[in-house]
């Protein structure tokens, strides 16, 4: 019984080494076998606009494809879906320029659009820049304001900048001051 149940196997392992990849194929009415992961799956969600929280929440993937292109234009159709936390995946492309160069005034865009939805670290983050001048016009009172709201939803970094008073050496010790010292 044993020989014959390691034949089968024999058998299914030769076959299955040997079998044809599932081919996809597409046609007017849809398609057959589409890939379902990687950045293949990816790519075809964005073209369809098949943007929700799964899927916009796989942008990380795209990253870890090293395929930074990609994870902007799914974060940018999130974003624009009205998912914060896009916005703030966005932000943070733009500040650190790994899908393009580096552009302060789109980051502090998305930071006051992922703040004005209601995003905690959205309105932490605007509340940095507006108290900086990083991006935006340096408006402090304003950015206090911010960051009181954060902190209000437990923001820890909020909570810690406004208990020392509103010193941005508290939460950002060492940030280059060239490049987050207000720019005009």
């Amino acid at each position: 019984m044993k020989a014959i149940l390691a034949g089968l196997c024999a058998v299914f392992l030769v076959n299955a080494l040997h079998a044809e990849p599932v081919s996809s194929n597409d046609d007017d009415m849809g398609s057959l076998n589409p890939p379902d992961t990687g950045p293949e799956m990816l790519a075809r969600k964005i073209e369809m606009g098949a943007i929700d929280s799964v899927t916009c929440s796989l942008g990380f993937n795209a990253v870890k494809y090293d395929n930074h292109e990609l994870a902007r234009r799914l974060a940018i159709k999130c974003a624009e879906a009205g998912y914060a936390k896009a916005m703030m995946w966005i932000s943070q492309l733009e500040n650190n320029g790994p899908a393009g160069e580096y552009n302060p005034d789109a980051s502090a865009e998305w930071d006051r659009r992922a703040a004005e939805a209601g995003d905690p670290v959205g309105q932490f983050n605007h509340g940095l820049n507006l108290m900086r001048g990083h991006g935006i016009a340096r408006d402090e009172p304003l950015g206090r304001s911010f960051i009181d709201k954060a902190a209000d939803e437990g923001i820890e970094d909020a909570i810690r900048l406004r208990d020392s008073g509103y010193d941005l050496d508290e939460v950002t010790p060492d940030a280059d001051k060239g490049r987050y010292g207000p720019l005009f």
